[in-house]
């Protein structure tokens, strides 16, 4: 009897050092990994000149190969104004997505900045390069367009969508001196994997060799717009949700910086977790952060991309006019007349 209580006892206690085992796995990767701080590293341009000079030296360092569509672009009146918007393209796409929103904005008398995204913007939309992308990228590449905003207006404002809107996010929670940051349907999370597996999700697919998939696997490289790259990068999309952790753990810890803060939803996305980003938002307001959410309802029936005119589905007659009331709202600048554009050839 004593034998088999003995050989018992063993085997329970066999049951419970493999359960907690199982256990402590499975909240390891439920956990996010390699998701440091990545701190804000602000050099602010001090005029109009001198914002005209980096904007320079950012085309300087744009790699060869470039569509000459998706580079850079600054729209200027030729002088500080009253407001300067960065706009944020998403991933795998270009600075040819806002370049219509843009003139809109810039015919309201704003100056406007829209930089690629590394690795992004090339003649060859089959490039592997965007397949390189990480988060201290973004990071680099938000403080970068901020620190130009400074010289072309008093307030700076950052808007972006998808990759963009979680560098918009990134820039929210780092800089004091964005005025205001609109961040649109953040890639924070994938409509796919539900939101208690995001964090798991990014482990294993970290873990995982690299693939390139096809956005519309039926249109492949045919698919609109037509400056767009065809295909995704998994490692890469790895890379915009650690930024989205590495912005709510830093969030946990501190209020957001951005003096204001929208975010856009879009009911009807099926690409992004509107649920990740509703609980962004939620840590953000646990810090009575000056901040408003606005939704664009399922029944427009809107892409994920709400931006590119070249998008199938688009209504830029409906979603233009509202993120330009919701700009001018939050930073209270009424419509003026405009000059003639300035901008980089």
């Amino acid at each position: 009897m004593a034998g088999r209580l003995t050989s018992g006892a063993r085997k329970w206690s066999i049951f419970l050092l493999v359960a907690g085992l199982l256990q402590a796995i499975a909240l390891i990767i439920l956990m996010p990994w390699n998701c440091p701080r990545l701190p804000s590293h602000p050099r602010p341009a001090q005029n109009y000149t001198e914002a005209l000079h980096l904007t320079e030296i950012l085309r300087a360092a744009e790699p060869q190969g470039m569509n000459p569509l998706c580079r850079t672009q600054l729209m200027t009146h030729g002088t500080k104004t009253d407001c300067a918007i960065i706009l944020v393209h998403g991933y795998t796409s270009d600075p040819q997505q806002f370049q219509e929103l843009g003139q809109r904005f810039y015919q309201s008398g704003y100056n406007v900045l829209i930089a690629p995204l590394p690795h992004h913007g090339l003649k060859n939309l089959m490039t592997e390069a965007h397949t390189r992308l990480t988060a201290e990228e973004l990071a680099v590449y938000a403080d970068r367009t901020a620190d130009i905003g400074h010289g072309l207006g008093k307030k700076v404002i950052m808007m972006g969508i998808s990759a963009g809107g979680v560098t918009t996010a990134w820039a929210a929670q780092n800089r004091s001196d964005i005025d205001l940051a609109v961040i649109i349907s953040p890639a924070v999370g994938f409509k796919k994997v539900s939101t208690p597996l995001t964090a798991a999700a990014m482990n294993i697919y970290t873990m995982l060799p690299d693939a390139l998939e096809w956005w519309d696997p039926v249109l492949k490289e045919k698919a609109l717009p037509a400056h767009d790259y065809p295909r995704y990068s998994r490692h890469a999309l790895t890379q915009l949700l650690r930024l989205g952790f590495i912005i709510q753990a830093d969030a946990y810890l501190n209020p957001p910086a951005a003096k204001k803060i929208v975010v856009v939803f879009n009911a009807n996305d099926m690409m992004i977790n509107n649920d990740m980003t509703m609980k962004m938002v939620n840590i953000w307001q646990k810090h009575q952060a000056n901040l408003i959410t606005y939704e664009f309802k399922a029944d427009l029936k809107l892409p994920h991309d709400i931006i590119d005119p070249a998008q199938p589905d688009q209504r830029i007659d409906i979603v233009y006019p509202r993120l330009m009331e919701l700009v001018e709202s939050a930073t209270a600048t009424p419509r003026c007349c405009y000059s003639p554009l300035h901008s980089l050839p």
